[in-house]
């Protein structure tokens, strides 16, 4: 616990058992719950995670949003903080993150990965293709954050069931954000961590899933 705060952490994975090995390993001790959602690897990924303490869900939807969809609603915690399973997001500033929750008062934080401390983190591509989806989501909802696409989130967890979050795809990291700064009853923030470079095998299509990603902006803004 932190702050009298039950802390659950949930990781998607998809083929990641050295990665979720190395993002279990730096936890710090304030997490109290471990949810590691397997969606339909075909590695060790489920029993690396097991062998760590982690309870895993199986997801066989395939999908970032799906694997959320299951991981979510089955954490116990009163905070509930979301990394990747391939060692980016630094695990070791959850109680940072959890002391800028409180002292701010805020119910959602977004860790922004921008500016980048380490900027041999992120290639060229990527660093274009996420500002122009964080500048679709400015102009489109008038929401405008630094990084639309992060993948780490720290939030209480009465929040999730207020969000509307439909999306089976990467989309959910965006859309997650959108549904939290809009809804009137969640205060919403951002706070920059310290983005490092990736353990393991690429699953992303950047250009596909950029180009579903601006699409769902859009499909969404006007639905």
């Amino acid at each position: 616990m932190h702050r009298g705060l039950k802390i659950s952490v949930v990781i998607p994975c998809y083929n990641e058992e050295d990665g979720v090995r190395i993002t279990i390993g730096q936890l710090p001790k304030v997490v109290d719950e471990i949810v590691v959602v397997d969606n339909n690897s075909t590695d060790r990924t489920a029993e690396v995670a097991r062998s760590l303490g982690a309870r895993v869900v199986p997801e066989k939807r395939k999908g970032y949003g799906a694997a959320y969809q299951a991981g979510l609603p089955a954490a116990t915690g009163d905070v509930i903080v979301t990394l990747d399973g391939d060692g980016t997001y630094p695990a070791d500033q959850i109680p940072e993150l959890v002391d800028y929750l409180e002292d701010k008062q805020l119910d959602f934080i977004s860790a922004s990965r921008f500016p980048l401390k380490n900027p041999r983190a992120m290639n060229f591509s990527n660093k274009v293709g996420n500002a122009v989806l964080t500048a679709g989501m400015a102009v489109l909802y008038g929401t405008p954050v630094r990084d639309s696409q992060s993948g780490m989130w720290v939030f209480r967890s009465a929040v999730y069931p207020k969000l509307r979050v439909k999306s089976d795809g990467m989309a959910f990291s965006e859309e997650i954000k959108i549904e939290a700064i809009r809804h009137r009853d969640v205060r919403f923030g951002e706070y920059n961590v310290d983005y490092r470079p990736r353990v393991g095998e690429v699953k992303l299509d950047k250009w596909r899933d950029g180009f579903r990603n601006l699409f769902f902006l859009v499909k969404k803004r006007f639905s």
